[in-house]
């Protein structure tokens, strides 16, 4: 009974040696599990190549559907700019409005954009702002793109007249309800680099709004 005893005994401690050396040590299964097979390095390699060939399409994505968007805005802010722009300049009222009157309600619509007014009364000229940058006309409706020495009314009623200078046509304050026009030129610089490439680093928008006198 003893003899048969140890002997399972033997065969047990003999079976269990069998199984930890089919299993390996902790140690060893440990090494195992953070090896990476030569197929899984090639497989991570692939992916890097794959993203760094489809990455720059993926940015011309992101950064062209950013400018899409910055076109619509400014596009939409232009025509309601100047539409206000042309409520003041067309608003009787205490002290008739002048360029300056102007000028301010439509820097306070373009927020972030400097607007300036290189000749309030005209010509509109076809050269480009600067960069991000509008310019700000006030004229007679359909105005000509040269100097006016003897123009129509063609600004505010609280400006004063003045002769043509330069480029510049001359001052004549409007009076009798006639009608004004606000016209705005906008240069969108686009920040997609291959498409602000192509198109020379300006896209020119342009908005107008016309509108009668109330003095």
């Amino acid at each position: 009974m003893v003899k048969s005893t140890a002997s399972f005994a033997s065969r047990r401690r003999r079976r269990l040696h069998e199984a930890k050396g089919s299993l390996g040590s902790p140690r060893r299964r440990r090494g195992r599990r953070f090896t990476s097979s030569p197929a899984h390095s090639g497989e991570r390699s692939q992916a890097l190549i794959e993203f760094a060939l489809i990455s720059p399409v993926l940015l011309l994505l992101v950064f062209g559907i950013i400018d899409i968007g910055r076109a619509v805005f400014y596009y939409d802010t232009l025509n309601h700019a100047a539409r206000e722009g042309a409520r003041a300049a067309v608003l009787a009222s205490g002290t008739l409005p002048t360029n300056a009157d102007v000028l301010a309600t439509v820097t306070q619509q373009l927020v972030g954009a400097p607007v300036s007014e290189p000749c309030p009364q005209g010509p509109i000229t076809t050269a480009t702002p600067p960069a991000n940058t509008a310019w700000l006309f006030v004229t007679e409706p359909n105005p000509p793109a040269t100097v006016e020495v003897n123009p129509p009314d063609n600004a505010p009623g609280g400006e004063f007249a003045a002769a043509a200078g330069g480029g510049c046509s001359a001052v004549n304050p409007a009076e009798g309800n006639a009608s004004l026009q606000v016209t705005l030129r906008f240069n969108l610089v686009l920040i997609t680099p291959v498409i602000s490439q192509v198109t020379a680093d300006h896209i020119v928008l342009m908005a107008a709004a016309v509108f009668r006198t109330e003095y």
